[in-house]
């Protein structure tokens, strides 16, 4: 099932033109079967990421939102304070196993990633950090599976439908 995914870069530093994590993710979900509605980049700013990721969730066309970057520790990082307070329902599982499979390959490092997953408004949000290895962890190992329809026992597409039961 192709599914429309919008994503989200968030940095002060890098452009559009500029963006190997971005690109790396486009790739990926192009590679998939899966539809690019729109890509963008906003600075790290809780405001403007939490406003890009309001509109997304507000248009139904949208199924899937990824935001790479923002994720850190420092003052400037606060995707996730962006995130969050828009989350219906948090995936608790999605940051945990992250960390985990970041373990492999940046040891003790992953302890600095606040990954986070959630649903709102019946779209699915990842927010990722931004580096390449990051987000080729995230949707190679986790991501690319939940999005495939033939992922068993369960995957997240098969709950799009009811993410909005009330």
């Amino acid at each position: 099932m192709s599914l429309a995914i919008a994503l989200l870069t968030v940095s002060d530093t890098r452009t559009l033109a500029e963006d190997p994590s971005g690109d790396a993710l486009q790739q990926r979900l192009d590679v998939a079967g899966h539809r690019l509605l729109e890509r963008t980049l906003v600075p790290d700013d809780r405001y403007r990421i939490r406003a890009e990721i309001s509109r997304w969730i507000a248009d139904p066309a949208v199924q899937v939102v990824i935001s790479s970057g923002g994720t850190g520790l420092t003052g400037r990082d606060g995707t996730p304070e962006a995130v969050a307070p828009l989350l219906d329902k948090t995936i608790e599982g999605f940051g945990e196993l992250f960390r985990v499979l970041s373990f492999e390959t940046i040891g003790t490092s992953t302890l600095q990633s606040r990954a986070l997953a959630g649903v709102a408004n019946g779209t699915v949000v990842f927010v990722l950090p931004g580096s390449l290895d990051a987000v080729t962890t995230a949707w190679d190992r986790l991501i690319r599976a939940q999005l495939d329809t033939s992922t068993r026992p369960c995957n997240l597409v098969q709950l799009l439908p009811r993410l909005m039961e009330h």
